[in-house]
């Protein structure tokens, strides 16, 4: 009995030493707000760290809508160029380069195709056959004083 009696009051002092100590010692209040203001971190981080990947997605989804844009709005004026220009030289042209390698709608296509056969023909002030300017004697004329200053 007297190890009852003992075990009893090991028991009720170990309670009254952690009741003591809990309220004493200003440690673990300050260890509970730490860590209070920890998971409070945590959770801001997480949060925040959401909402960063929230934006980059939109701003992703943007970016592409706006290329397709630019794309569009460059693909139009290549091709209105050749029309409205259709005598200015390709190297004057600034959407030259890039007029051969883009890839347009049908409609467009089928106006960059006429555009391209305008620009390729001959010129309407060419004449249509030999004009006399430059004779094959001319140049046999030529050769022959050529060869008459050598011997």
């Amino acid at each position: 009995m007297a190890w009852t009696y003992a075990l009893i009051g090991l028991a009720v002092g170990i309670t009254i030493g952690f009741m003591i100590s809990r309220f004493t010692v200003p440690g673990i209040k300050h260890q509970k707000s730490l860590k209070q203001d920890l998971e409070k971190s945590k959770y801001e981080l997480e949060q925040y760290r959401q909402e960063l990947v929230d934006h980059f997605a939109t701003s992703a989804t943007m970016l592409e809508a706006l290329a397709k844009d630019f794309n569009k709005m460059y693909d139009h004026m290549a091709s209105t160029s050749k029309e409205l220009m259709p005598n200015l030289p390709e190297q004057d042209n600034p959407f030259s380069a890039r007029l051969g390698e883009m890839t347009l709608s049908p409609e467009l296509n089928k106006k960059v195709a006429h555009v391209k056969d305008e620009i390729s023909k001959q010129p309407k002030d060419y004449a249509n056959g030999a004009t006399g300017l430059l004779k094959d004697d001319h140049r046999v004329d030529i050769n022959a004083k050529k060869e008459d200053k050598i011997a």
